[in-house]
Formats: C-alpha cells, sequence, structure tokens
C-alpha cells in the first residue's frame, strides 16, 4: 500500500470536515487514538462515536485548512488547523500534528494528536 496516497486522501477528507467518514473509512478495527488532553479511543468503534459526537456538537466550522503531510515508512505525519464554534457557544481552535501509524492492509492502527502551538 502506497501511504502517502492514502494519508493524502484521508486528509483531503478531513479537509472537507468529513471526520467521521475518514475514520470509518480508513482505520483499522483494533485502531487506537490518544490527544494531548488525555482522552483515548481503544477501537474504530469508540472512534467513530467520539467524532460522531464532536462533529454534532459543532455549530459552524470557520476554517479547516491543511498545512503539510509528511510521510516515512508506514508513518504518517499531517498539521492541520481547525477552527469551530460550538452549539455550545465555546470556540476551538487547534493547531495539531495527527501521526498516524499504518499497517500492511492501508488502514490506520494508531493515531495520536499533538499540540502544534
Amino acid at each position: 500500500m502506497d501511504i502517502k496516497t492514502l494519508a493524502t486522501e484521508m486528509d483531503g477528507i478531513v479537509s472537507k470536515g468529513a471526520i467521521v467518514e475518514a475514520v470509518q473509512q480508513f482505520f483499522a478495527e483494533d485502531a487506537t487514538t490518544s490527544d494531548y488532553n488525555g482522552l483515548a479511543t481503544t477501537n474504530k468503534q469508540q472512534m467513530v462515536e467520539k467524532m460522531e459526537g464532536f462533529a454534532g456538537a459543532i455549530a459552524q466550522v470557520n476554517g479547516i485548512t491543511h498545512h503539510h503531510t509528511l510521510v516515512d515508512g508506514n508513518v504518517s505525519a499531517s498539521e492541520f488547523t481547525f477552527d469551530f464554534n460550538m452549539k455550545d457557544n465555546s470556540k476551538i481552535y487547534w493547531h495539531e500534528i495527527i501521526r498516524r501509524i499504518w499497517n500492511d492492509k492501508g488502514e490506520v492502527v494508531q493515531e495520536e494528536y499533538f499540540n502544534a502551538q
């Protein structure tokens, strides 16, 4: 599998705001995630549920900017800025690096978020 092509395709889907679809399409069933706030998931279904809840809480997307993606072997690192108004009247502005480890089937087996600010 060409990880660079897969990472580019996944990042394109995320850039359109289709975060749930990206997880559904690219994650392995046993994929794990963790973020810089200490939240973790231990399988694809948990991540789908987490992303559905998050997406459902967004009132307005002000912008999703994909800056760069680097690939080395089966690891990709994508830099994004996310700018959202939430339904609870809070604002989210994240500048982050998303590191993904891919298996030989072209599925994400681990995704980790790093604060890039």
